[in-house]
């Protein structure tokens, strides 16, 4: 499993909890910035992490700011990508169950470190199911020509 994350000023802490998480569980990543809390644009931080998984580079992305939304919003213009703003876990494991999300998006003045840790860890470790759900995720590919 190889992880891309990113983050704006906005989910810059949230981004480094999470980065020592898949540390500490030994899974790789690539972090994109932000680098400091310092005021940023979060459509500079979304892209690179939305391009780089519809290429494949990378199995999923994480993407935190804010809320969630805005990069969700952002990240879900790159053709390939399906996006998810998660914050429980039932959310994160439909996401992949249900819709084979590839990247997650989540708010720090949403969800505590603890939750955030969570919610990866389900969204990381949870397969599609495939099945009657393909053709659903077809149609949403469809949505995208």
């Amino acid at each position: 499993m190889r992880v891309i994350i990113g983050s704006d000023h906005g989910g810059y802490r949230l981004k480094e909890e999470i980065k020592q998480w898949l540390q500490e569980k030994g899974i790789a990543f690539e972090d994109v910035g932000c680098d400091c809390p310092d005021s940023v644009d979060y459509p500079d931080y979304a892209q690179p992490v939305a391009e780089r998984v519809a290429k494949k580079e990378f199995d999923r992305g994480i993407l935190v700011c804010g809320t969630g939304i805005g990069m969700s919003i952002a990240a879900n213009k790159v053709k390939g990508v399906r996006c998810a703003v998660v914050s429980d876990t039932f959310s994160a494991r439909m996401s992949r169950e249900h819709n084979d999300a590839n990247v997650l998006a989540i708010g720090e003045r949403v969800v505590g470190p603890g939750l955030a840790r969570e919610i990866v860890e389900v969204f990381l470790e949870t397969e599609f199911a495939g099945g009657r759900h393909q053709r659903r995720v077809e149609k949403i590919g469809a949505l995208e020509e």
